[in-house]
């Protein structure tokens, strides 16, 4: 076989053998048998003239080929995905896939009603969300529209600044009933505070407001923003949240609102080569008109 020609579900069973570890694993994530992914690796070796896999009793051991390979692939996968999602909007405006990017925060605490909002409006229309505080490449096709909390500078993006997001620090009433509130940001230091484990985006916003924090100074640390605000919905201490959603929540109450205020921008990005697409579009004009909204009612003190 022609390694320029190559099927691309040989590719597709390579990608599953690399994210799921093993052949069987493979099978199960494409409703396959691992007899058949085994046939397409070697199929693949033998166009690629390389090895891919070192078998043995433990199972597969990636070479390091396949690792590098590994990046390219995904952004085939990515391609075949976007090439699905332009054909079905360019079949119908109103019937096809829209793939959103977002913060964990935004993606689990703003977007939903939103997004519900809009699916009522179009029904027709499905939406793929990723939870990620990661920047999807917009470039290469992994998402349509990206909800993001810094400026975008690839020029063939389509970037709307939607407005600010402000962050108070917040601490259930549970809390606030046994522990008290501090009166100063030297008192933070008697109280539980919910923190990262290695992101150092909270102790960068801190030192905004001359607040130095560090990893040992959390008494419950995770990298997600999901659970840092299940922690703080559950009593376990003092943590930072948008104002937009502390305000929904009446259990939240402010701690030091004087001082203890961080701002973020948010944008709204699609790829600029979408513009025609009235699926996507439809969809970024709604999400700016809401979120602007959205950005209203997380301004000021909390």
């Amino acid at each position: 076989m022609d390694s320029k020609h190559i099927d691309w579900g040989l590719y597709r069973s390579f990608l599953a053998v690399m994210r799921e570890g093993s052949l069987s694993g493979a099978a199960r994530a494409l409703g396959m048998t691992q007899p058949s992914i085994g046939r397409h690796m070697d199929a693949l070796e033998h166009a690629l003239g390389v090895t891919l896999f070192i078998r043995a009793q433990g199972g597969l051991t990636p070479t390091p080929v396949a690792t590098e390979l590994l990046d390219s692939v995904e952004t085939m996968a990515a391609a075949v995905q976007q090439a699905a999602r332009v054909a079905s909007g360019g079949r119908e405006e109103e019937r096809g896939t829209v793939r959103i990017t977002a913060s964990q925060i935004m993606g689990g605490e703003v977007l939903p009603a939103l997004l519900t909002q809009y699916r009522e409006q179009h029904p027709q229309v499905t939406i793929e969300l990723v939870l990620t505080n990661k920047s999807e490449d917009l470039l290469k096709r992994e998402a349509d529209i990206a909800v993001r909390m810094i400026r975008p500078t690839q020029q063939a993006l389509l970037a709307k600044r939607l407005g600010r997001i402000d962050i108070g620090m917040y601490a259930h009433q549970a809390y606030v009933k046994k522990h008290g509130l501090p009166k100063s940001l030297l008192d933070l230091r008697h109280h539980a505070l919910i923190g990262s484990d290695r992101d150092p985006t909270i102790a960068a916003l801190a030192k905004q407001i001359g607040l130095l924090v560090s990893r040992d100074d959390f008494a419950f640390r995770t990298d997600s923003d999901l659970a840092q605000m299940a922690a703080l919905r559950a009593g376990m201490g003092i943590g930072g949240c948008q104002m937009g959603v502390a305000r929904r929540e009446p259990a939240l109450v402010p701690v030091l609102p004087d001082v203890m205020v961080f701002s973020l921008d948010m944008w709204l990005v699609t790829h600029s080569g979408l513009k025609s697409n009235q699926r996507v579009m439809g969809l970024f004009r709604f999400l700016s008109e809401a979120l602007s909204r959205y950005s209203q009612s997380s301004l000021g003190s909390p």
